[in-house]
């Protein structure tokens, strides 16, 4: 009986530890980049231009 009970154990915490693993994962991701377009502001030195 005891050695049924170790092997009901390692099977059930090996259970849990994969489970553990596979919500483990980052969410995939259209674009590599982050960002959208620039704005029309972006790039331009202040002060200069309409």
């Amino acid at each position: 009986m005891p050695h049924f009970r170790k092997t009901l154990f390692v099977l059930i915490m090996s259970a849990l530890v994969l489970l553990g693993f596979s919500a483990c994962s980052a969410p995939q991701q259209d674009s590599s980049i982050p960002w959208s377009r620039p704005a029309s502001w972006e790039g331009r030195i202040p002060g200069m231009g309409s």
